[in-house]
């Protein structure tokens, strides 16, 4: 293995490039992770590192969690890591990791759990964002229906802090997801500008499930249909909705708080 790479031609440095491509990410079965954080979490949530890239250029601490010597390290000239790099201020650290893709089938779900559904999301720092709320709170797991982006996108990855290493992130249909809430009789609240119920007045102590619709078209007709129940969160000023991942983190504390977990 090569101990230290100099060129921006480098085959190793082309394809850690190409991989910013999310259609290049799932044909090669790699994502791009940066940051010492965000690749610590990676490995606390059991992802497999395959390259680590490493430049000592942009070193801030003595001492790395993820350690200089690990042996599938690649060290890189700063002008190389610049190259690579995504981020306006990198840190020096950016891996080349495994997919991992979550079955619904395979969520594990605590007594009275607490889940996210986004349908239609199209922006990946709302999803980073989402993600760090249901870090934060204890969601048992967030479920992307027709989702418009790689749930892996470098600037969700980002705007997570790591954090979607850690939950149970799936992808599933609609129609699965539907029968699935069902099966474990979680009820779902369906938030929509024409819900006639407060959000704040809703009982989320039992199994609860938020369904969020796209920051564009709002939540289609079929999920209007399923829902158990409509809420809304009050507008007063003059704008006609918030931004999704406020909303959510609105509406996942309002759970948290009924629940008594403060």
């Amino acid at each position: 293995m090569e101990n230290f790479i100099t060129s921006l031609t480098n085959p190793k440095i082309k394809n850690a490039i190409k991989l910013r491509k999310p259609r290049e990410s799932k044909k090669q079965d790699l994502i791009l992770v940066e940051g010492e954080k965000e690749i610590s979490l990676a490995l606390k949530g059991g992802f497999e590192i395959k390259e680590l890239f490493y430049c000592a250029s942009f070193k801030r601490r003595a001492n790395s969690e993820l350690g200089i010597y690990n042996k599938n390290i690649i060290r890189v000239s700063k002008k190389v890591f610049e190259k690579i790099s995504y981020r306006d201020n990198p840190d020096g650290f950016l891996a080349l990791v495994k997919r991992q893709e979550t079955q619904l089938f395979e969520v594990k779900l605590s007594k009275a759990p607490l889940v996210i559904v986004l349908e239609g999301i199209e922006k990946p720092g709302n999803l980073g964002a989402i993600l760090r709320t249901a870090d934060a709170a204890g969601v048992d797991a967030v479920i992307l229906n027709d989702s418009h982006i790689d749930i892996y996108n470098p600037n969700a990855i980002r705007s997570s802090i790591g954090t979607i290493f850690m939950k149970q992130v799936v992808e599933a249909s609609r129609v699965n997801t539907i029968k699935w809430l069902k099966k474990n009789k979680i009820r779902s609240f369906a938030t929509s500008k024409a819900g006639k119920s407060d959000y704040s007045k809703a009982n989320y102590k039992k199994a609860t499930a938020f369904i969020m619709g796209s920051e564009h078209d709002g939540l289609s007709e079929a999920w209007k249909k399923a829902a158990d129940d409509f809420i809304k969160i009050p507008m007063k000023g003059s704008a006609s909705s918030l931004n999704l991942s406020v909303s959510t983190a609105i509406l996942v504390y309002e759970a948290i708080s009924q629940r008594g977990k403060r």
